[in-house]
Formats: C-alpha cells, sequence, structure tokens
C-alpha cells in the first residue's frame, strides 16, 4: 500500500551571508538529504537536539517554506510541482498545530471567526450550517459551544491548544503537522492534549508527524521515530525498537537522557564530549564524529548512508555492526513507585465524557444534568 506522504532527499540551505553584489556567500545546511515515509493513520515523531532541523522539515513538507530540492510525495502527487491553485487545496488535507497556541491564534478573532474562516475559505460548509460546525468542533475537542463567543486571551493554555486542534480539524485533513503542540504546557494539561491527540487520530484516521525533543512524550504517541542530527536522519525504526535497542550513537546518547522517575535506579548516562558543530559549517564525513565517543577515520572523512534492514531499522553509522549493544540501565529498575504509579494512572486515564459536554473555563467539567 502507497504511504500517504514520502519525502525524498529533501533539501534546504538559507543563506546566511552576502556580498557587497548581493551574491550568497554563506548557507545554514538547515536540511541535508531527508527521506522518510508516513503511513495512514500512523504517527511518525521526529526527534532531536534543538537547531538540528525538525521545525523546518515540517514547513517544508506543507510548503509553508519552499525545498531547494527534493521530492514530497502526497497520494501521488508531487507536492513541490503544485500550482498556486493546486496547493491550495492540498492545504484542506493537510494542517499543522503551532507550539504557542496563544501566538497561532488572532487576539482580534473570537473562536467562532477563528474556526469559521477555514471552512469559508475551502467552501466546505454553507454558510447557514457553519455555526453548527463550529459547535460540533468545540465538542469535539473537549470544550462547550458556548465558548465560541469568547477570545483566545480568556482561556488557558491548554484550552487554547485544543481550539488550535479544533481549526486544524475544521477542514477535515488527512494529515497534521504537530509542531511542539505540548512543550508550552504543564504535565496535567500536556498528558490531556497528548491523550485527545490519540483519541481523535483513532476516530478520525488522522496521520501525525510528531515535532519534539521531548522523547518520553514521542514514545507515548509515536508509531516510528526518526531522530535527526544537523539536518540529517541517523535512525528511524518503530518507536518499540528504537527505545529497546537505539544503534546510532547519536540516539543512545539522546535515550540517556531522559530522566528515569526512580531515584533509587542506577545508570551511566552518555556524555557527549565537544560543542554541537554550526549547521554554516558542517564537519565532513559523518556530522557527528566530532562528538562521538566511537569515531574512526573513515567516520571524518566518508558521509554514512541511512540503510535499512530486515525489520525495517534504518541507521546511518558505519560501525552499527560494530558496536557494543546499549546498555540496559535506562530500562532496569524503571518501574515507578506506587505513589507515582497511581499519579501517572490518574493522568492518563481517558474519563467517560457525554458527548455533548466539554471543559469549562476554569479547566472543570459541567455536571451533566
Amino acid at each position: 500500500m502507497t504511504a500517504l506522504l514520502e519525502v525524498e532527499d529533501l533539501q534546504k540551505y538559507f543563506v546566511a551571508e552576502r556580498s557587497v553584489f548581493g551574491r550568497p556567500t554563506a548557507h545554514v545546511k538547515a536540511v541535508d538529504g531527508v527521506s522518510f515515509k508516513v503511513e495512514r493513520g500512523k504517527t511518525l515523531g521526529l526527534v532531536g537536539e534543538s537547531g538540528c532541523g525538525k521545525s523546518t522539515v515540517s514547513r517544508l513538507v506543507l510548503r509553508l517554506i519552499e525545498a531547494d530540492s527534493g521530492r514530497v510525495s502526497f497520494e501521488g502527487r508531487d507536492l513541490l510541482a503544485l500550482g498556486a491553485n493546486e496547493l491550495r487545496s492540498f492545504r484542506r488535507e493537510a494542517q499543522i498545530i503551532f507550539q504557542d497556541p496563544y501566538a497561532s491564534l488572532n487576539p482580534r478573532m473570537t473562536v467562532s471567526q477563528i474556526l469559521t474562516e477555514p471552512l469559508a475559505l475551502h467552501d466546505l460548509v454553507p454558510p447557514s450550517r457553519r455555526q453548527q460546525r463550529v459547535q460540533e468542533l468545540l465538542r469535539l475537542v473537549g470544550l462547550e459551544p458556548r465558548f465560541a463567543r469568547r477570545y483566545p486571551h480568556e482561556f488557558s493554555g491548554g484550552q487554547r491548544q485544543r481550539i488550535a486542534i479544533a481549526r486544524a480539524l475544521a477542514v477535515e485533513p488527512k494529515l497534521i503537522v504537530c509542531d511542539e503542540p505540548v512543550s508550552a504546557l504543564d504535565v496535567s494539561i500536556r498528558s490531556q492534549i497528548l491523550n485527545l491527540l490519540r483519541e481523535l487520530q483513532d476516530r478520525l484516521g488522522l496521520a501525525y508527524i510528531f515535532v519534539s525533543h521531548d522523547l518520553a512524550v514521542v514514545k507515548h504517541i509515536a508509531d516510528r521515530v526518526a531522530v535527526m542530527n544537523l539536518g540529517e536522519i541517523v535512525e528511524t525504526a518503530d518507536t518499540q525498537a528504537l527505545f529497546a535497542t537505539p544503534r546510532h550513537p547519536y540516539s543512545r546518547a539522546l535515550l540517556s537522557a531522559i530522566p528515569m522517575p526512580n531515584p533509587r535506579a542506577k545508570r551511566s548516562p552518555l556524555l557527549l564530549q565537544g560543542e554541537m558543530p554550526s549547521a554554516l559549517n558542517p564537519p565532513s564525513g559523518c556530522r557527528f564524529h566530532t562528538r562521538c565517543p566511537h569515531v574512526i577515520e573513515r567516520c571524518r572523512i566518508e558521509r554514512p548512508k541511512l540503510l535499512n534492514d530486515t525489520a525495517g531499522h534504518a541507521t546511518a553509522c558505519h560501525r552499527v555492526g560494530e558496536l557494543p549493544p546499549p546498555p540496559d540501565a535506562n530500562r532496569s529498575n524503571t518501574h515507578f513507585s506506587p505513589a507515582l504509579e497511581r499519579l501517572v494512572a490518574a493522568f492518563s486515564a481517558r474519563a467517560e465524557v457525554p458527548a455533548f459536554s466539554g471543559v469549562d473555563i476554569d479547566g472543570t467539567r459541567p455536571t451533566a444534568v
């Protein structure tokens, strides 16, 4: 079966400096040869350090910024070849949820106006039925329809993110790019938004590209994970496989930095030496070799290819077959204390809520009569 989205050798360089004659003299190599697939109804997690190119990839996929080269295929269509009218039609099938819901919502518009705007732009619903559709969208994300007349500043951060999700759902997309959608929220609200995204995916068959630097969040929501470093994907695999047996030294370092909920558990985190190289002048060969504890001369000269094994676990490392297995310390003693287990269960539990009810302005749910 054809993947919903296929990205091949995507590249984007930003001009950093120009000569006195206006010619580019230096480039930031933000995305350099990225390839991946997203299946229908599945979630791909994009992870990596800040500045590795995750958010740039998400915007290139939606053509919010234009790629220098490569291929982006959505349901067999080459998105980079679409004209203005075709691109506008594509916008209905792919949407984005931004990191900061307050900055992404127009403060001068009511919730009703925010949710009605995409319906009018794509002429999806007759004017007489738009308010009814707004009420349906608010109920879908757990908000009361009576909030439609309020402005974004009258809501909490979690409620604003629910409004942003409702706006993305308004045009009934097949793909949603989630660009750090919970990083600005409290932990308790974060779990609610993640559970909402999972529930909407199950109900509507949505596909997600989930961009995050929080590996614990990605483990909770993603089906596959792609690890990025300096504009390149260095490892991609099913979520369980990558978290259980990371192969690339960079992936192992990221996973070793995840905080453990058990203070009595002991482990030896993999501490990387040196500074992260600049995307203005990335190292030759493997871009991780300046910080890799397993570097050899070949790593400094030859750029490794992202090669798949029979299980679909791809790694870009010359020494992937020679490295010792990752330590089990990250996975041993990972059981929570009883008190913490109860707390996690309370936050993760999905309350059974009547279809007509939502979240009140103070964050509580109204009592059904």
